[in-house]
Parts: structure tokens; C-alpha cells; sequence
């Protein structure tokens, strides 16, 4: 048997565990002082698959970069709204357990899942997802986005480490089966 490929859930959230307001600014974010850029090259370094929601899609794209941020990586933006793929992405529709489960049997390098919400309520409950590493800022938002919606069942964890990125603290979680 081979080994599978993991999904990842790598994301920032508030310490009231919001990971954007609710108009889907992450100005409180990059108000913190981290250290370096807060273990994201490392882990950038483990995956070479990228899978995001359309909302979080179109906020990438609505950043003023000069390139597509993930180039290299296949990159997969789940929208009910199906639009044109371009070079850098491929747009789905279809059914997210089925779709995951082919990518986590292909060769290669882990899989990142970005967000947004209602994406990864899905892959968390369809247990899709295999490790989570939550970075949390010490900021209190009040209200925006929730990095969990709420949910009719439980996931248990296992710590697997903890960094601290100056203000920053990274948890690193492996999803129990």
C-alpha cells in the first residue's frame, strides 16, 4: 500500500476564530508583527496542490500581485458557478468527496485546502481533511467570517506541535480517524 497524500488546512484566524470581517478583509492580519513569514515557506515546501472556494478565489485575484501567487501548483477553485480555467486554475463544480479522494491517491506532495468556510465545512465533514495548522493572531475581531461553521458533529484532534512566530502561535493538529 502507498502512502496517500494528506489534505491540509494551513490558515490564520482571530483568537475569536474568525479568519476574515465580514467583508472579507484581513487588514487585522497584517497588522501584527510576525517573524519572518510565519513558517508559510516551509509549508509551502510540502505541498504542490492547491484547493480553494470561489470567495476566496476572487479575493486572491482582487490583490494587487504581480504574478498568480501559486504558480507551479495545481491549483482547484470549487464554485457552484463554473467559470472559464485559465492557465493558472481549473474551476469545479462537482461532487468535493469523489474529486478529493482521486487527488489524495495521485502521486506528489500534500494538499493545501486555503478556505474558504463553507468549503472547508465540507472537507471537515466528509473527513477529508488530515492535518490542520492554525496560526492564531492576537487580535479580537467581534464578528466577519468563522473559521467553523457550526457543525452537527464532532472531529477530534491530536497536537502535533506548537510554534510561536512572535506574536503569532501556529498549531499544528492531526485529524483523528
Amino acid at each position: 500500500m502507498t502512502n496517500q497524500r494528506k489534505v491540509v488546512l494551513f490558515i490564520a484566524t482571530s483568537l475569536d476564530g474568525y479568519i476574515a470581517t465580514e467583508n472579507d478583509s484581513l487588514d487585522w492580519l497584517f497588522k501584527v508583527e510576525g517573524e519572518g513569514d510565519n513558517g508559510y515557506s516551509e509549508f509551502y515546501d510540502t505541498v504542490d496542490t492547491v484547493i480553494m472556494g470561489r470567495r476566496t478565489y476572487d479575493w486572491v485575484m482582487e490583490q494587487e500581485m504581480e504574478s498568480f501567487p501559486y504558480e507551479g501548483k495545481e491549483c482547484y477553485v470549487f464554485s457552484r458557478t463554473v467559470s472559464q480555467e485559465n492557465e493558472n486554475v481549473q474551476f469545479f463544480s462537482r461532487d468535493v468527496v469523489d474529486f478529493t479522494n482521486q487527488l489524495k491517491n495521485k502521486e506528489g506532495k500534500n494538499i493545501w485546502v486555503m478556505g474558504g468556510g463553507d468549503l472547508l465545512h465540507s472537507f471537515i465533514k466528509n473527513k477529508l481533511v488530515d492535518e490542520m495548522i492554525v496560526t492564531v493572531s492576537p487580535v479580537i475581531i467581534g464578528k466577519g467570517i468563522p473559521l467553523f461553521k457550526e457543525m452537527d458533529f464532532e472531529t477530534g484532534l491530536t497536537l502535533k506541535s506548537i510554534n510561536r512566530f512572535n506574536q503569532f502561535a501556529e498549531l499544528h493538529y492531526e485529524v483523528k480517524r
